[in-house]
């Protein structure tokens, strides 16, 4: 919906620039590739931001060993002593 406000405004402005008989202040090409540097540069910081430092999470190729039971110690003692 802001897109279309946008557009609208501007093509509202160049019809009144239209009307006074008066230029715009800057020549469309140099706005328009002013504008899309700004685009750029306000999209490139958290692309650079992310591909930096992002966290990468390691992943093991074979799933780890399960763990062996665990006896108490009461219980290596009784089958020891018996």
């Amino acid at each position: 919906m802001g897109y279309i406000i946008s557009l609208g405004v501007g093509f509202g402005v160049g019809l009144l620039y239209w009307l006074l008989k008066v230029q715009s202040p800057a020549p469309p090409l140099i706005a328009l590739a002013g504008l899309l540097g700004m685009v750029l540069g306000e999209h490139a910081i958290p692309v650079v931001k992310s591909q930096l430092f992002a966290q990468t999470t390691v992943q093991s190729a074979a799933p780890a060993p399960a763990a062996a039971p665990k006896t108490s110690a009461v219980q290596d003692a009784t089958k020891q002593g018996s």
